[in-house]
């Protein structure tokens, strides 16, 4: 039991000394780790990147690969390609003097993504994992009426799920981004409430932009979209406009044109959670867990959502 004026992640991570911070769903998920990142590394805490990838590794020069389907990113990778989050935010790390390796892990099934996580963590030594979620449909369980993009997220899990570390968490920041995706936030708080009462809640803390590590994640969102501005992250631009105290219906890309956004600030509020308690709760993750492609991923969720007899309906949140 730790004590109120403790972070609850870096409480539990005080004893760790090389962590893992891992973006679950692809994309630019790995950004929305980075003030985690950052703030361990100011602990003095050997600090490692990873990504699951949506962009095009498999043509990366065979020294480029860790193992199987495990690519080390440097700011110099593929310069040809315009979308790679992985080498963009390597690109702003080495701007800031840090280091500037990001892992791009292929976008697999649960099977191969244990094994690269196995090689990443063997590699480094690692003993604690932190997976980041940019959104909340991480703590979909599979029975709401939508569950946004779970795939790679339950993917992700159920990898790690698997793996013997010494410390295993799961960090959601941008409550409400999820709308945009059919996701129900009241049926995100319900299900917080019932990780509470798991045992799997460890609580929440926000981002100030008046930290070093809030001011850098707008530095490194501004940079991202600098660098790919025709794939501006919707996820992390919600946050970081949430983070600058923007509210409401706040459109930065035309990819959200025609709907209404909600900006708000909560989006800027990590929720921490003990991953084996987030895997618990996942009612199909048995019937991914034999999968070797992301599509099996997607139909076995799917099958499973057919023999639903019913779904948890949206809640409202009062108001």
């Amino acid at each position: 039991m730790t004590a109120l004026h403790l972070n609850p992640l870096f409480a539990r991570l005080e004893s760790a000394e090389r962590v893992l911070v891992a973006g679950a769903g692809g994309g630019f998920d790995v950004y929305a780790g980075l003030p985690l990142a950052l703030s361990l590394r100011h602990q003095g805490k050997e600090v490692h990147l990873a990504n699951l990838a949506f962009s095009s590794i498999e043509g990366l020069p065979l020294d480029s690969w860790l193992a199987p389907d495990v690519a080390v990113v440097t700011p110099d990778s593929a310069p040809h390609q315009t979308y790679f989050p992985e080498r963009t935010l390597a690109q702003w790390l080495a701007l800031h003097h840090l280091p500037s390796t990001v892992h791009a892990l292929a976008r697999v099934g649960v099977q191969p993504l244990r094994a690269a996580y196995r090689a990443l963590v063997e590699h480094y030594a690692i003993d604690a994992v932190v997976l980041v979620d940019g959104g909340t449909d991480i703590l979909m369980r599979g029975d709401e009426s939508g569950l946004g993009t779970p795939e790679e997220d339950l993917t992700s899990v159920a990898a790690l799920a698997g793996l013997e570390v010494p410390e295993r968490l799961v960090a959601s920041i941008g409550f409400g981004v999820d709308t945009y995706h059919g996701v129900s936030h009241g049926l995100v708080l319900e299900n917080i409430a019932a990780l509470e009462r798991d045992g799997a809640y460890l609580g929440a803390f926000s981002v100030p932009r008046a930290t070093r590590e809030g001011a850098a994640f707008l530095d490194a969102v501004a940079h991202a979209r600098s660098r790919t501005p025709e794939f501006p992250s919707i996820v992390n631009g919600s946050i970081a406009a949430a983070v600058e105290g923007s509210f409401g219906d706040v459109q930065f890309t035309s990819r959200t044109r025609g709907s209404e956004l909600f900006v708000n600030p909560l989006m800027g509020i990590y929720f921490v959670f003990e991953l084996e308690g987030v895997a618990r709760r996942c009612l199909y993750l048995d019937r991914i867990e034999d999968t070797h492609l992301i599509r099996q991923v997607g139909s076995r969720i799917e099958a499973f959502r057919d023999e639903l007899p019913r779904q948890r309906p949206a809640r409202r949140i009062p108001h």
